[in-house]
């Protein structure tokens, strides 16, 4: 067979274009650059929610479980440098072939917000990814629903309680919190760094706090990025909070409009589904991530059928740890194509999921940066040279065949290699610091252990 240049503008749609031998195809306002023999150019995908664990969460003891129980195990999360640890996070996802991403900041101190940011914002720079930057926001319900930390307490020992309390969260004011959001977008200097609002989930923060997002949200243009529905608990408790649904709630308040996207929406029901299309909100799928913390399937091909428009993302939490966006795309694709003659989920839907409605996530120009793949290698087995390049890639592709990288117009990953950072450095860099704090949490083990066991005895009385 010809071993053709490709070049795929529209996966889903039109297959790609083919040239004889080197390429040039326009990677920037300004630049063109040459391609050979057996490489495939795309627009490259958007991972449209995640956390930026440098040190993923296996990795310090948070083994997956139902989310509420999963939880408690976060405060086992090492205290690095945030630049360091954003920079290895946005590091190892670029070597995927991944452009751009959403990050959810974890912090819940509103004085470190501002330097923690900063230090994010400056990790991508380096990495030279596009970035949405979902600044959190909470103040209510921490440790449980319904109640807070105060509906654990029966069912910890009098010494348990002592020794955890004191870890109970104290919140800003909700207008301190607005505010640092605020100047975190006023201090950005980079073009392609979105800061956004993060309110964490409806289920922690008040109805005040909600209802202030919605309104600062309007009143700066600032886009929302928030978790929701994502656990069979969390609707259980919604429901009893909100008797009108939580959807409505938040469509009353003026918080849902294009300027939303939501995480998960694993519990959602045709309604609410129908009421977030027409307000334009965007929906984020997490299926590792839902599958591996026991939250369940979303209805995507509810979703795909009668929107709201559907984006990707890893959530920190790839199928197989490995903050592969090709596999989760291809999760996607398998679990929601249904089991009639005609497939209910389909390719073009996974790639305007990916490359378009992502980038609509992150805030950032659609299908501006382009990932080189290894096409030759990808195919080496096949008899026919025709077959649908995005089947394939649905197929088959994995981050191991991603070996060019352009965002922005800048060559960001060359042959497989980042040329920006040096990823395995700070990546050893990091290891080393999460070690040193292995005293603490050896200590922070056990206390993790114990609110997790609370948390399943409360609720297990639901």
């Amino acid at each position: 067979m010809t071993i053709s240049t490709r070049l795929l503008l529209r996966p889903g749609y039109q297959v790609a274009q083919r040239f004889d031998g080197t390429a040039r195809f326009q990677v920037g306002a300004d630049r063109s650059l040459a391609f050979g023999p057996g490489d495939l150019v795309m627009p490259s995908p958007v991972n449209a929610h995640d956390h930026g664990y440098g040190i993923r969460t296996l990795d310090f003891g948070a083994v997956d479980d139902a989310l509420e129980l999963w939880i408690p195990f976060m405060r086992l999360r090492p205290r690095t440098d945030a630049y360091l640890e954003a920079l290895v996070a946005f590091a190892r996802l670029a070597q995927t072939g991944v452009g751009a991403t959403m990050h959810c900041h974890n912090s819940l101190n509103i004085n470190r917000l501002g330097d923690e940011a900063a230090a994010v914002i400056r990790a991508a720079g380096d990495v030279g990814i596009r970035l949405g930057l979902s600044c959190p926001l909470l103040d209510f319900d921490p440790w449980a629903y319904g109640g807070g930390p105060e509906k654990l307490k029966p069912f910890l020992s009098e010494e348990d309680w002592q020794d955890l309390s004191p870890s109970i969260p104290v919140y800003a004011p909700i207008k301190q919190q607005i505010a640092a959001v605020e100047a975190v977008a006023a201090a950005n200097t980079n073009p392609m760094v979105d800061v956004q609002y993060g309110p964490i989930g409806p289920q922690w923060c008040s109805n005040a706090m909600l209802e202030a997002i919605a309104e600062a949200s309007a009143l700066n243009n600032r886009r929302i990025h928030m978790h929701f529905l994502e656990s069979p608990r969390q609707r259980q408790w919604l429901d009893r909070r909100f008797p009108q649904g939580v959807v409505r709630y938040l469509d009353e308040i003026g918080f849902l409009s294009p300027r939303l996207a939501i995480a998960h929406g694993v519990q959602l029901q045709p309604a609410e589904c129908e009421l977030l299309a027409e307000r334009g909100v965007q929906l984020v799928s997490n299926p590792s991530a839902n599958l591996r913390l026991r939250s369940g399937i979303a209805p995507i091909a509810l979703v795909a059928e009668k929107g709201p428009a559907l984006a990707i993302g890893l959530d920190g939490s790839g199928f197989d740890d490995d903050q592969d966006l090709w596999r989760e795309m291809r999760l996607i694709y398998l679990l929601h194509g249904g089991r009639e003659l005609a497939r209910r989920f389909t390719a073009n839907q996974i790639f305007d999921a990916a490359i378009h409605i992502g980038a609509k996530v992150v805030n950032a120009p659609a299908a501006q940066d382009f990932v080189v793949i290894d096409y030759d290698a990808l195919t080496a087995d096949c008899l026919f040279d025709d077959i649908d390049e995005a089947e394939v890639l649905l197929t088959r592709m994995t981050s191991a065949y991603a070996k060019g990288l352009f965002v922005d117009g800048r060559e960001i990953m060359q042959n497989g290699r980042l040329t920006t950072v040096d990823f395995e450095g700070a990546r050893q860099q990091l290891r080393e610091q999460a070690r040193g704090d292995l005293p603490r949490l050896r200590r922070e083990r056990q206390l993790a252990g114990i609110l997790s066991a609370a948390v399943r005895r409360y609720y297990s009385r639901w």
